[in-house]
């Protein structure tokens, strides 16, 4: 691949130029605001000039709701060898393209499953998709040019290529991104009007459940609205587990014996399940997900401090797989948890206790 055009220049759109541009691809910015495609040509993504003819592959990073009419125009004027899009659900928008007759032979659906809770090109960056999955859904009318244009994107992406069909991938996401999203939004706004009392006493357990909550209602719209059927089949389904935990919790308020071990029975089943689905989340570099031991460390919010436990973790030679960080309220300090293999746990302590840090048990 030596040419690219990218069309919709926020923050996927933009980080795919980005991590083009920089492994020598000449990168076309165009969108529908040129003040966008502007900011994101200044960041080093390309030229919002327009290409003098077709391009090696056209990359659409649209909205769900326009991305079959921005494929259509596209493919119609003919700028590309290649078509891809990048939105976040593929079976409506290939079924869209049918209907509008055109020959797909030269188009791929795919899906970068990565991003972040800003938007727009300011917050792009060229890893974006480094080591993350992206799924391609090729059907039997796919071009094998074109399956290996999206597969070169990929690679210069650093991504990880998962072949998919189409519906079954927005099942999937449906599971793992869009359904999650809905929740931690519900969540969150259990906070809008709660006691600014209770709020101060928030801790990482509900950062965590609540940062997704953080992203862009118009992007979500959209998304949402591209894939509504199997978000609401599996919010029903937790509406389900909801209206039985609920159940359950009123029975352990009972004074009736039998009544609070039906409670207790139901909140073991629904925790139980919880733990047998979380431990199928994959772990560290997509591999099967390991048990870690922290290593809870009393830190200063102050300058090169996390710096300085990292250093001190490499001489003990110890490798940090994972980093939890819990900001203390009203105090300039933290706990942060280093998460290490559990052999090494007792020597990183030693470590860091003969160096000068306070270890918490």
């Amino acid at each position: 691949m030596r040419t690219a055009l990218v069309i919709g220049t926020g923050l996927i759109g933009t980080s795919a130029a980005l991590a083009l541009s920089q492994r020598g691809v000449v990168v076309h910015l165009t969108d529908h605001d040129p003040e966008q495609a502007r900011t994101a040509a200044a960041l080093g993504a390309g030229t919002d000039e327009i290409p003098e003819g077709p391009v090696d592959l056209a990359i659409v990073a649209a909205p769900p709701a326009h991305v079959a009419a921005v494929l259509a125009d596209a493919m119609r004027r003919g700028v590309a060898r290649g078509y891809i899009d990048v939105a976040s659900v593929k079976g409506g928008p290939r079924r869209e393209l049918e209907a509008l007759g055109l020959d797909l032979a030269s188009y791929i659906g795919t899906h970068p499953m990565s991003g972040r809770e800003k938007s727009g090109p300011l917050a792009a960056t060229g890893d974006l998709f480094e080591g993350r999955p992206w799924v391609l859904t090729p059907t039997r009318d796919t071009d094998t040019e074109v399956l290996n244009l999206a597969l070169e994107l990929v690679s210069h992406c650093r991504a990880v290529p998962v072949v998919m069909d189409a519906d079954a991938h927005d099942r999937a996401v449906a599971l793992v991104s869009h359904m999650p999203h809905l929740v931690s939004s519900m969540v969150a706004a259990r906070l809008e009007n709660a006691e600014e009392a209770a709020v101060r006493l928030c801790g990482q357990g509900i950062r965590d459940v609540t940062r997704i909550a953080a992203s862009d209602p118009r992007m979500w719209i959209d998304i949402l609205s591209a894939n509504p059927g199997p978000v609401a089949d599996l919010l029903s389904d937790v509406a389900a587990d909801l209206e039985e935990t609920v159940e359950a919790l009123r029975s352990l308020q009972s004074s009736d014996d039998a009544k609070r071990r039906e409670g207790t029975a139901g909140i073991e089943d629904v925790l139980r399940r919880g733990n047998a689905g979380q431990v199928r989340v994959p772990g560290k570099h997509g591999s099967a997900p390991r048990v870690y031991e922290a290593v809870t460390v009393l830190i200063s919010d102050e300058p090169g401090q996390l710096a300085r436990i990292f250093a001190d973790a490499g001489r003990a030679g110890v490798n940090i797989e994972d980093v939890r960080i819990e900001h203390a309220t009203g105090q300039q300090a933290g706990l942060i948890q280093l998460m290490v293999e559990p052999q090494a746990a007792p020597v990183l302590s030693a470590a860091l206790r003969e160096r000068g840090w306070s270890i918490r048990q």
